[in-house]
């Protein structure tokens, strides 16, 4: 499918191994090609290094180190190898120009014993390159998990195709830069993918006979006093992702500021409390609006309260169309026999909260944590964060790009934009939040270009990333 490479289990690997004619006695066969290839992109990346230490443990991955060492020695390098035993004190590390990780392979998984454990730590201290042999050792190949010590690698070169464990956090903190060398398996089916560029092409383009309506309208519900940058972010990220036609809802003491900001958007004063927030009394108004609208944007500055609690719950569970929801529409959010596709947008912190849990363990079990959250709330989930996961009843999660210089406020408002805008042409919902952080991403690396990035950076810069 155009955008989506596929990402392994350990699982998914060993499978792909099995297949290969004349397993197990092969196994010799892609453990040589395997270690051969370490070596040549050992030689090729690390020029002018001539001395390695190569750590082996007991399984495959030290046996495919065992090949890269002699490898290297034909090349006329200056190789030890050491044995990693399971509960032994190996020998001294010496003092290579680069080490090679083949501890653990992609059949690791939970925390390394002590002994282990110690090793790892020798190893990142040694202060010279790491180069990781499938995965660094450490790191769960299936998940991305870190649960003790892992190899900090400089670069992972990894065998037929990428690992879930090498993109998705905390593991991708650990990969440094991924080379994928082929080892002659056959390309499967698996349940996880990365998200490229190339996703960007399908996103519907403006044809001849589309107006501002079929290209896509947006209704954006959200802003408060003091909270009015979030909407209008929101809907100058939906105009900029080539949505036709952007509404804003917001409380009607607000609506001066938002005519002076957004100059091409649609706006609605509604009725609001006593604070300035949105409340059931506009529920009517809403969804009178919505019923001109192709998709919502609900929550960006909406602000919390009893009131905007229930309004987003009633919301929820009555509009037919698509809605994302951001920011305050998931503070207290509750599941619900929802009639339309429904997509969420939280951080770490916030989809803890929504699942009892504190932000540190989503952050350590970040495929799990997302997978959880669709259990819960049946229907798509934007987990945001370092490589931003998209989890969808029924289906594998999605592995987004994502850049450092997003982490910056604003930015979430951005992507529920851009989400609102690929949900108003119609895309299937997995597929345009996909998009959507991509696009975001994308952005982010051409604006990233100038110094103090600010998601209205993002905005201007969202029309240059599009086929």
């Amino acid at each position: 499918m155009t955008g989506l490479e596929p990402l392994y289990t350990a699982a998914e690997m060993r499978a792909a191994e099995e297949r290969y004619p004349g397993h197990p006695e092969s196994m010799s066969e892609l453990m040589e090609r395997a270690g051969r290839a370490v070596a040549r992109i050992a030689l090729e990346d690390f020029e002018g290094a001539r001395s390695y230490t190569v750590v082996c443990g007991r399984g495959n991955n030290g046996g495919d180190g065992r090949v890269a060492a002699e490898a290297l020695r034909e090349a006329g390098c200056d190789v030890r190898v050491v044995e990693a035993e399971p509960d032994a004190e190996p020998e001294e590390l010496g003092a290579p120009d680069v080490l090679i990780d083949a501890v653990f392979g992609t059949g690791f998984s939970g925390e390394p014993r002590p002994a282990a454990a110690r090793l790892l730590d020798r190893m990142n201290e040694l202060g010279v390159p790491i180069l990781a042999v499938d995965i660094p050792s450490g790191v769960d190949a299936s998940t991305g998990e870190v649960l003790g010590q892992a190899v900090r690698a400089h670069l992972t070169v990894t065998f037929h195709e990428d690992k879930v464990g090498l993109h998705v956090a905390p593991g991708s903190h650990y990969a440094g830069y991924v080379e994928v060398a082929e080892i002659g398996l056959e390309p499967a089916e698996t349940e996880h993918a990365r998200v490229t560029s190339q996703v960007l092409e399908r996103v519907p383009q403006r044809g001849p006979d589309d107006n501002k309506y079929s290209a896509g309208h947006v209704l954006v519900v959200g802003g408060s006093p003091g909270l009015t940058g979030a909407a209008s972010l929101t809907a100058l990220a939906a105009l900029r992702a080539d949505a036709g036609y952007v509404t804003v809802a917001a409380p009607l003491s607000t609506l001066v500021v938002f005519e002076v900001r957004l100059l091409e958007a649609v706006k609605r004063g509604l009725p609001e409390d006593a604070e300035g927030r949105l409340d059931e009394r506009a529920f009517t108004a809403i969804e009178e609006l919505a019923a001109k609208a192709s998709a919502v944007a609900l929550g960006p500055g909406l602000g919390r309260s009893t009131g905007t609690k229930a309004l987003i719950r009633r919301l929820l569970a009555t509009l037919a169309l698509p809605v994302v929801a951001d920011a305050d529409a998931l503070w207290e959010l509750e599941p619900g026999d929802w009639p339309g596709p429904r997509v969420l947008t939280p951080h770490a912190g916030e989809l803890g909260r929504l699942l009892g849990k504190e932000s540190s363990w989503v952050d350590a079990h970040r495929l799990a944590a997302a997978r959880l959250a669709v259990e819960r709330f049946g229907c798509v989930v934007v987990l945001k964060g370092p490589g931003t996961l998209v989890a969808a009843p029924a289906q594998g999660t999605l592995v987004c790009p994502g850049i450092a210089a997003l982490a910056t406020a604003g930015t979430g408002d951005v992507l529920t934009g851009i989400i609102g805008s690929f949900l108003a042409k119609g895309m299937e919902p997995r597929l345009a939040a996909a998009a959507a952080v991509t696009a975001q991403a994308a952005a982010g690396v051409e604006a990233g270009r100038r110094a103090g990035l600010v998601a209205s950076d993002l905005v201007e810069a969202l029309p240059s990333v599009f086929p």
